[in-house]
């Protein structure tokens, strides 16, 4: 198991999230209201934007919600919102990017820096850990039977990088600029994303073993659990059998 977004499904099974509907939504909203704000509001011509609704829906967040982040991203109420992408080292040398949008970036980074160290982590410059990270375009597909060559065949017509089958699903990775292309695509089969976003992939792993991963697993809940943060990425490595071994702090 490696990567950002299979970090946020197992979690999800093991039960360690207990994510509420509103602050997902917010975090959504949020991403909505920016990409508005610097590309316009019209989703043909704002890949941001478009990538951003479509996340949304996939979601199930209101399209009242969807309509009202777009005016309040086009307007000047989120005038003082601003994006700040945070590098860290976490437990057993792992490397993260945490993405967040703040209207106090003192009291954010106060928090984030607070919540490495309690978790074994640090905050570092910026640049030393992004240059081994790469910006991807990420969609997940519940697994059916029947559908995963399918899938794989689509997703690499339309110029996809990777395709991972994992336990309960699949994820497609790509170049940001053809996560639309690829969902299109995908969509003749019936089949909708269970997820969409932007994430960073980074070109080398570290493997971590059982005391990290659980320090290294309750420094990613308790930044998701931040409202600020929008994106959590990281380079870890571990084995599923060492991971169903973890007892998550609750």
């Amino acid at each position: 198991m490696a990567g950002h977004s299979k970090f946020k499904n197992i979690m999800f099974r093991k039960g360690a999230q207990d994510k509420k509907r509103a602050k997902i939504f917010a975090k959504l909203g949020r991403e909505i209201q920016i990409a508005s704000k610097h590309g316009g509001v019209d989703p043909d011509s704002n890949h941001r934007l478009r990538t951003a609704i479509d996340a949304a829906k996939a979601a199930n967040v209101p399209k009242d919600n969807i309509e009202r982040a777009i005016k309040k991203g086009s307007s000047n109420e989120n005038d003082n919102l601003e994006e700040i992408k945070y590098e860290g080292f976490g437990p057993g040398g792992t490397a993260l990017i945490v993405e967040t949008m703040t209207d106090n970036k003192n009291r954010t980074i106060s928090e984030i820096r607070q919540i490495f160290s309690k978790n074994g982590g640090s905050i570092t410059e910026n640049g030393s850990v992004s240059h081994s990270f790469s910006r991807k375009g990420e969609l997940v597909y519940k697994a059916k039977s029947g559908l995963e060559d399918k899938i794989f065949d689509y997703a690499v017509e339309s110029g996809a990088d990777d395709v991972i089958n994992e336990e309960q699903n699949y994820i497609v990775y790509c170049d940001p600029d053809k996560i639309i292309n690829i969902k299109e695509k995908i969509s003749k089969l019936s089949i909708l994303p269970i997820s969409v976003s932007l994430t960073w992939i980074s070109s080398s792993k570290v493997k971590i073993n059982k005391e990290d991963g659980k320090k290294l697993f309750n420094l990613i809940n308790q930044l998701e659990d931040n409202e600020d943060v929008q994106n959590i990425s990281s380079n870890y490595d571990i084995s599923k059998e060492v991971f169903d071994t973890i007892e998550f702090d609750r």
